[in-house]
């Protein structure tokens, strides 16, 4: 039988914003990665179905855009994941040189 007001330890540790929570820096690359590869795999699915209902005429300016788009959104999406691993990676091992 449980006594009032003793909670077990492992919620006090499970309770904690720090653990839960990511650091801003890491929300905003993690949104920007998401955002940019998919802006550019909707463009690409949209030139594949253009092309699929019969558009052969790629000469118009919104044209232009949507193919240049995944050219470089890829690869800077790429970059963003890079990043996003590292400003992690050096989180963590602050954060484990703190605790030792």
């Amino acid at each position: 039988m449980r006594t009032r007001g003793h909670e077990a330890p492992i919620l006090e540790i499970m309770t904690t914003d720090e653990a839960t929570s990511a650091p801003r820096t890491e929300r905003v690359l993690a949104v920007s990665v998401v955002s940019t590869i998919g802006l550019s795999l909707f463009t690409i699915v949209a030139v594949l179905i253009a092309t699929g209902i019969g558009v052969r005429n790629f000469d118009s300016d919104f044209w232009h855009v949507v193919l240049v788009l995944p050219v470089i959104g890829l690869p800077l999406g790429v970059l963003l994941i890079v990043t996003l691993l590292v400003v992690n990676f050096v989180r963590r091992q602050r954060e484990n040189a703190r605790s030792k």
